[in-house]
């Protein structure tokens, strides 16, 4: 299967993938990435924070983008080539997350996708922003 070719593509398009954030995405996160911060894995340590709560890793939501651009917008084959980010609130463990990717720009001659990007809770709570940068598949479906 082939995603979506920069001719298949408009400026407006979007796709969406939601998740609700358990313990085990957010251990087994962290042992895969070695990122244990306390604030991610301790409960105890979580209660002395300004969260008060065990919290997601910024980095795994971003991962959701990803899931997004490689499995619908545009698809798979897509390159992912950038992506800038700004963590906006916590996410929780036993959140909702939405991540959200929209064309704001097409280049047809460096075949090049910009998106928006975002992710936000079930409460509506914007949790993440930011925008990617993107190469769609070349080749067009047959």
């Amino acid at each position: 299967m082939i995603g979506k070719s920069i001719n298949e593509l408009e400026i407006g398009n979007w796709a969406e993938f939601t998740k609700t954030i358990s313990e085990s995405d957010v251990y087994t996160f962290a042992g895969i990435t070695g990122d244990l911060n306390p604030a991610h894995i301790d409960k105890e340590y979580a209660k002395q924070t300004i969260f008060k709560e065990r919290i997601a890793h910024g980095i795994l939501l971003a991962g959701f983008i990803s899931t997004v651009i490689g499995t619908k917008l545009p698809g798979p084959g897509t390159i992912y080539m950038g992506q800038d980010l700004k963590f906006l609130a916590p996410v929780l463990f036993g959140d909702t997350v939405k991540a959200r990717v929209e064309i704001i720009e097409i280049d047809k001659v460096k075949n090049r996708i910009s998106l928006k990007t975002t992710c936000t809770k079930q409460d509506g709570t914007m949790v993440l922003t930011g925008t990617a940068l993107v190469l769609p598949p070349r080749m067009e479906k047959t």
